[in-house]
């Protein structure tokens, strides 16, 4: 199989040219095939001697797309290398940016016909670029590409760089919503962290806000998913999603206020108010996948936590008992689920059967939560600047009895 190999005689575009357009028309035999090649070289020579480089790299993409299942992956690496080239000749953002689009596009048409190749392709396009946004544009293409052709595992690591990313795009709420919704349903699709697509799906809705009625309802869809997904997990147990105005559209919706008043429960009550709740609306529950089974045990979680927040600190092993609908001999293996999942920390005194809280989790951290930590912060800085203050007249003192000793030893 022929490989394309630049040489000093001839520019790697025309070389590319070349290379494409005599496998595209192998077939047609050599009377039509040659007339052709030269016709189209000569259009990419024309286009290089105008610097209608973005004309080019459409010439150059009609025909590579044509031989794309006829040569080798490192053939069709190198094709596109030369091509990909053609946006660092670009003489303005918008240009770039055109050049982008045109090549991402083709790139990805055909999702499902070697992806892992395609994706690499759009990486190396992505890292030629200058332009802020065309490099967001490319990106917002590979995970698209990812997510349609399963091959999430090869661009999952890149959103753990996400925070760095936003600041180089410094793109708008429209392009952050569209980015935010696609990285979680990648993550989703690619069975990786529920933790981490939840991450994203929250970020997307904070970004509803304020915005018109119609505006708004676009989230209506994934603030119902948010809420599911969080119910549903076994290992999350604190969210803001009662603080987003996108979710707090859903309590007054007729379709949805139940999924709403279910979120309630989870975050702000206990156990007894999820049986009732699951009593009247167990239809519902079904319908969105969720278990019965696994939201009491979640539930009781939840509900150990809430007694966890007494001021008092002390939780009898009877409440805790009556409040999680358990027997004696399961109080002490709750609580100890609960230190395992990391919601509270406590000791338990089996001789007069109390459990001492020392710490627990929020289940929800808004506005109140940030200002008691606000006050506690204070008083602990007031504490240390007292010790501070207390340890550093212990040593004038000190200081000053040492020197009184000196004196009386001379």
């Amino acid at each position: 199989m022929t490989t394309v190999v630049p040489t000093s005689e001839e520019d790697p575009a025309l070389a590319v040219v070349r290379f494409t357009s005599e496998l595209a028309w192998a077939d047609a035999g050599p009377e039509v095939s040659e007339p052709q090649v030269t016709r189209l070289c000569f259009e990419a020579q024309e286009r290089m001697v105008m610097n209608k480089w973005l004309e080019l790299a459409s010439l150059m993409l009609t025909s590579a797309d044509l031989i794309f299942s006829k040569v080798s992956e490192k053939d069709l690496e190198c094709i596109f290398t030369v091509i990909c080239n053609l946006v660092t000749k670009s003489e303005s953002s918008d240009e770039e940016l055109e050049m982008a689009k045109l090549i991402s596009g083709k790139i990805t048409q055909q999702p499902n016909d070697k992806p892992a190749l395609r994706l690499k392709i759009l990486f190396n396009l992505y890292n030629l670029l200058e332009n802020p946004y065309s490099q967001f544009h490319v990106y917002m293409k590979a995970l698209n590409l990812a997510f349609n052709g399963k091959v999430a595992e090869h661009i999952v690591p890149s959103f753990k760089k996400m925070d760095g990313f936003l600041k180089e795009w410094n793109i708008g709420i429209s392009d952050q919503r569209e980015l935010f919704l696609t990285v979680s349903n990648v993550l989703k699709e690619n069975k990786s962290s529920a933790k981490d697509s939840f991450k994203f799906l929250t970020k997307y809705l904070a970004t509803f806000s304020g915005e018109d009625a119609n505006t708004m309802s676009e989230a209506k869809e994934e603030a119902v998913r948010a809420i599911v997904e969080f119910v549903r997990a076994p290992d999350m147990f604190q969210c803001d999603l009662l603080d987003m105005p996108a979710v707090g559209l859903l309590e007054k919706d007729a379709k949805n206020a139940l999924v709403y008043q279910l979120l309630k429960i989870f975050l702000t009550q206990r156990l007894d108010a999820y049986l009732d709740f699951h009593a009247a609306n167990s239809t519902l529950l079904k319908s969105c996948g969720l278990v019965h089974e696994d939201c009491i045990m979640k539930m009781r979680l939840m509900s150990l936590v809430d007694l966890a927040s007494d001021e008092s600190g002390q939780i009898p092993y009877s409440v805790i008992r009556d409040t999680l609908r358990i027997n004696d001999d399961e109080v002490e293996l709750w609580v100890v689920k609960a230190i395992t999942v990391k919601l509270i920390d406590c000791k338990m005194d089996q001789m007069n059967q109390v459990v001492l809280v020392s710490r627990y989790t929020e289940r929800v951290f808004g506005q109140h939560q940030w200002e008691t930590l606000q006050t506690k912060l204070g008083t602990w800085r007031a504490n240390i600047a007292n010790v501070i203050s207390t340890i550093q007249a212990n040593r004038v003192v000190e200081d000053n009895s040492q020197g009184v000793q000196g004196l009386m030893i001379g």
